[in-house]
């Protein structure tokens, strides 16, 4: 796959719909329903990623033909130490490979900010994401926050 890699500012519409997409989703599966919209705004309010732009974050969209096709997102946690968050493919652009290639850019955003530590937490039921993070290096480790939803926490030396 041809994938073009952007990093963009949160505020753009394709990292707004994106990111949107992500989180009726996601909410979704944790429910076990579709969520309402108004549940939708309501998460979309409460993590805006407004945390995920430079100097501090950095947000990616990979790109097909013109259509923004998956996000992933970096923060600074602490001096050296990012967090990856955000990382989605829309359904009809998974298996493609472009999800490690998200978590690629994220990573090399986050050495740009300065970080040689890259963690996240993820949820028992996302077992797709679990998988991901398993095959391109990234350990389990001990819990590091108390997210309503981290149910399991990994850690990846960027070298």
């Amino acid at each position: 796959m041809n994938w073009k890699i952007t990093q963009i500012d949160v505020a753009h519409p394709d990292a707004v719909a994106i990111m949107r997409e992500y989180m009726d989703e996601v909410a979704s599966r944790y429910y076990g329903r579709p969520i309402t919209e108004a549940e939708l705004t309501r998460y979309v309010a409460e993590e805006p990623g407004t945390d995920l732009v430079p100097p501090t974050g950095a947000f990616v969209v990979g790109y097909r033909d013109g259509e923004a096709a998956g996000c992933a997102g970096t923060r600074v946690v602490a001096p050296g130490v990012s967090e990856l968050t955000k990382v989605f493919v829309k359904p009809g652009h998974r298996g493609s490979g472009l999800a490690p290639v998200l978590v690629t850019a994220a990573e090399d955003a986050a050495r740009q900010l300065g970080s040689s530590l890259m963690r996240l937490d993820t949820r028992h039921d996302l077992v797709e994401a679990r998988a991901l993070y398993a095959k391109i290096g990234y350990a389990e480790v001990e819990p590091f926050n108390e997210g309503q939803f981290a149910e399991r926490w990994f850690a990846k030396a960027l070298s």
